[in-house]
């Protein structure tokens, strides 16, 4: 015969009331939680999560998370994070990979924030499984990979993440791990934007104003770009201003278009900012002022614009807006010209031919010059003619070899870029 082992009646009974006790108190800590009495609720989650109840674990880890009913501590929200994490909590493997990610209350590690968040994502976590889409685009903790990403985007999209929506639309527009689809694109994005996702609402304006995906209709594009610049999206207000100014999908208002110019502007819109620049040099919508619109041109070419960097020299080599400085001039020409601007290319090559601003040279006219034309200046190919006329044979050798060279480390610099 064979024989079972016996199970103590009193032992089974015991462990059943821990168990039912544990969810109680649990219960309890919830209960106290919707009543904002965050000290009671602390206490019922510990209970429970001493019994090694797992949600409740969670939940005394949020606690100290957030502070709430204990001090905040996020070294001891991991510990409890992690227990009910280990017992395939899905909300606290979630939480300890976020702990991993940002580095909050354990060493930053990126490859364990993304072995918990698939813990999470595999049995489900919308949220998680965004965050894991998002490892696999950066690269972070995993290897780079767009076909995963839109794998676990697309799980999260399907059940209403708006990131995620967004996020896929996005891959699809740029056919980064599935094929290009401007109309799939379009999908993904009006599904985030219903849910007032700002930059779907953006992208879904940008779609109608080029027709991409969708018959091309300002109106709607009008539409989409107005909520998400009412939700403060800097791109969405410049946007919103081009409309205004260009009459396309509103009536035109170069006033209506310099305050949604100015409120990107704020923001650090490089676009917006040149737009507002133009504004206040050509006297469209606000009066003609140099001087402001030199200060606008001059914050986007501090960020890098090439464009900006172009009327900022430009605003110095005229004297509008600040004394006339042709070293100055030169000096923001120079930035632009390095970034492949072709009317930056052709006027510092006529620094450098008539010796304004930089010593005359006319070798690095040549060069100049020669990238300006490869770039379609038509103005440029006179001018490096000219140029190469005052040079001899070897020095016009020599400067074709350094065009040669500079305008293949542009190309580079804009293909990384």
């Amino acid at each position: 015969m064979i024989r079972f082992p016996i199970i103590p009646l009193l032992l089974l009974m015991a462990l059943v009331g821990c168990d039912g006790d544990s969810k109680q108190n649990c219960a309890r800590g919830n209960q106290a939680d919707a009543r904002k009495d965050y000290l009671e609720a602390a206490k019922w989650y510990r209970k429970a999560a001493e019994q090694g109840y797992a949600p409740a674990q969670c939940l005394l880890g949020n606690s100290y998370d957030l502070g709430q009913g204990v001090p905040q501590d996020f070294v001891e929200a991991v510990r409890w994070y992690r227990q009910a994490a280990e017992r395939g909590h899905a909300m606290a493997q979630f939480h300890l990979a976020a702990g991993y990610y940002q580095g909050k209350g354990v060493a930053q590690d990126y490859a364990e924030a993304a072995k918990w968040y698939r813990k999470a994502a595999e049995q489900g976590h919308s949220e998680a499984q965004f965050d894991l889409g998002s490892s696999y685009y950066l690269g972070q903790g995993v290897s780079q990979d767009f076909g995963q990403a839109v794998k676990w985007y697309r799980k999260a999209a399907e059940q209403g993440d708006p990131r995620a929506q967004f996020n896929l639309g996005s891959s699809y527009y740029l056919g980064q791990g599935v094929a290009k689809d401007f109309a799939e694109a379009v999908k993904w994005f009006r599904k985030a934007a219903e849910q007032g996702d700002a930059a779907a609402q953006c992208n879904l304006g940008l779609c109608y104003s080029e027709g991409q995906g969708v018959p091309k209709d300002y109106v709607e594009a009008v539409k989409w770009f107005r909520e998400a610049a009412q939700q403060g999206d800097a791109t969405a207000q410049c946007s919103l201003g081009v409309s205004y100014d260009l009459g396309q999908g509103v009536a035109q208002d170069s006033a209506e278009a310099v305050k949604w110019f100015r409120k990107a502007a704020e923001q650090g819109d490089t676009n917006a900012q040149i737009n507002l620049g133009v504004a206040y040099y050509k006297a469209q919508g606000t009066p003609k002022d140099f001087a402001e619109a030199l200060k606008w041109f001059r914050k986007a070419a501090e960020q890098g614009d090439a464009a900006a960097q172009m009327n900022l020299g430009l605003c110095y080599n005229l004297g509008q807006g600040a004394p006339l400085n042709e070293v100055e001039a030169m000096k923001w020409f120079r930035k632009a010209a390095e970034q492949g601007h072709a009317l930056a290319q052709c006027s510092l090559g006529s620094g450098f031919f008539q010796g304004k601003g930089v010593p005359r040279d006319y070798a690095e006219a040549y060069v100049w010059f020669s990238l300006s034309a490869a770039n379609g200046d038509v103005e440029a190919p006179k001018s490096r003619d000219e140029a190469a006329k005052k040079l001899p044979p070897q020095g016009l050798e020599q400067a074709q070899a350094r065009a040669r060279k500079l305008h293949e480390e542009i190309q580079a610099r804009k293909k990384s870029g």
